[in-house]
């Protein structure tokens, strides 16, 4: 081991700042306080503030930064978000809920589907969606704060924000810890000819910010990784061939939705981000499919509140790089790989990109061993997403346009075929350790997408037509026992950020 690898880590530079490069910064000083840190960015350099929609674990690093959520939630203009509706993703016209809820109760040893299969056999008329808390919820459009230790009362929620103020937010409280910012373009990456590690970033000033630990959080221009160490990029085009979205706000819609909406189109989909302040917009397409000039006309004359600004394009890549970790350098964000943000990963995958690192933070060396293991867990994140993805294009009716009918000629990644066939044939999930969707997730867009199983567990043959028609009732009333304790969306925020 070279006298490079074996050095302490004493100082930390991240290069770029955005929600990323903030979100490390103020992370990594919250728990290694004595690591000196350093973030350089550029006001010049935008960034693609795309990722407004979040899911539940961004609660867990909220909470552990010691954020007050009163305080994030009126900074960030931020909404509540219980799910994510689907429209005209199975078929024109037809919708369902993907959400953060677990649909049901625990009777057994397998999931909640096998049971309302089996009472669906013994004559039940009710959707899976009726057993979601989350699900009766953003119907009625209310929420509230639950506290329970029982998991079928409990109201998993998450938060639609402003990317910029959050990126803003997290500066502040970031530099008040000891986090030093410094302004400047980077115009060269200095790294050691003998090992290759990188050394400095070399500013257009002519200043030099030296570092013994890299982070990468120059976006998509992978600036370190890619760039300069050279870190190849796997494209996975041929399964999510999106290569462009437009972004626009408008106004805020009278009433403020608890949950995110995804519209298909003929030929990509469209987002509605609920804020308090403006409701974001944008659609995503493959140029293969569909030229600007329709992508734009499709998205404006789909909003459902007045334009605030001219349209963004954003251009992209999906895929990932194939190490995360290279040398002393990990990416962080758009710099380690780009999933469309269908199912709002996209912070989370920098927010779980932190995490893996602080679990793995060299003490004394960076290992060989220490980046492979970061590196295969960040593989198997990704991938697992990259199926989730997938799976909402693949598993469709539509074929009233050529885009519609190439997705379900999609050659599938082994995993999630094997994945598909065993829930049609039998209901049965098995998710992997790195998948951030839990099986709830996965079964709610398997039966929303048209997916019925053909058959369930044994286990569910061992109640009677009806003891289980029974208790499916009891859980049905256990599910709208808390829904008398919910307030309009809109109150529950107003009131949350009174002064």
């Amino acid at each position: 081991m070279d006298s490079r690898m074996s050095a302490h880590i004493r100082k930390l530079v991240v290069a770029g700042g955005g929600t990323a490069g903030w979100m490390a910064a103020a992370l990594l000083k919250k728990v290694l306080g004595h690591l000196e840190i350093e973030l350089v960015e550029s006001q010049d350099i935008g960034i693609v503030g795309v990722g407004e929609a979040t899911i539940p674990p961004i609660q867990t690093y909220n909470q552990f930064l010691g954020l007050d959520e009163k305080a994030f939630l009126s900074e960030t203009n931020a909404s509540i978000k219980l799910a994510i509706r689907f429209e005209n993703w199975k078929q024109k016209g037809s919708s369902y809920y993907h959400t953060f809820g677990a649909p049901g109760a625990t009777v057994g040893f397998v999931g909640f589907q096998h049971y309302w299969l089996r009472a669906m056999k013994a004559g039940l008329n009710k959707s899976f969606w009726d057993y979601d808390l989350n699900y009766l919820a953003c119907k009625a459009g209310t929420f509230n704060k639950i506290q329970t230790d029982n998991p079928v009362y409990q109201l998993p929620y998450a938060y639609h924000f402003d990317a910029t103020l959050y990126g803003q937010f997290l500066r502040r409280l970031a530099e008040k810890s000891g986090v030093v910012r410094t302004e400047g373009k980077i115009e060269h990456v200095k790294t050691n000819p003998e090992t290759g590690f990188v050394e400095a970033l070399q500013l257009t000033s002519g200043k030099q910010i030296h570092g013994d630990l890299f982070l990468d959080c120059t976006g998509m221009r992978g600036l370190l990784l890619q760039k300069t160490l050279g870190v190849e990029y796997e494209d996975w085009s041929k399964w999510l061939c999106a290569d462009s979205a437009l972004a626009v706000p408008s106004q805020r819609h009278e009433k403020t939705a608890p949950f995110t909406r995804s519209i298909a189109h003929e030929s990509g989909w469209q987002w509605r981000i609920p804020l308090t302040h403006r409701n974001g917009n944008g659609l995503v397409y493959s140029s293969r499919y569909m030229d600007d000039d329709t992508a734009e006309q499709t998205l404006m004359s789909n909003l459902d509140t007045a334009p605030l600004d001219t349209p963004r394009k954003i251009t992209f890549r999906t895929g990932r790089t194939v190490k995360q970790w290279h040398k002393n350098v990990i990416g962080i964000g758009l710099s380690s790989g780009f999933l469309e943000p269908l199912e709002s990963t996209s912070i989370h995958l920098i927010q779980s990109g932190i995490v893996r690192l602080l679990k793995m933070f060299p003490n004394h060396a960076i290992t060989p061993s220490m980046e492979a293991l970061y590196n295969a867990e960040s593989k198997e994140e990704f991938e697992t997403i990259r199926d989730f993805i997938i799976l909402h294009y693949n598993v469709t009716e539509r074929d009233d346009s050529e885009f519609w009918r190439d997705m379900q000629k999609l050659a599938l990644p082994e995993r999630l075929a094997t994945k598909i066939d065993a829930f049609r044939d039998t209901a049965t999930l098995h998710n992997e350790q790195n998948d951030i969707f839990r099986d709830a997730s996965w079964v709610e867009v398997m039966l929303g997408q048209g997916i019925m199983p053909q058959s369930y567990h044994p286990s569910a043959n061992n109640f009677s037509d009806q003891e289980i028609l029974a208790i499916m009732q009891k859980i049905e009333a256990a599910k709208l026992q808390p829904l008398g304790s919910l307030v309009a969306h809109d109150d529950f925020l107003r009131k949350i950020t009174a002064n």
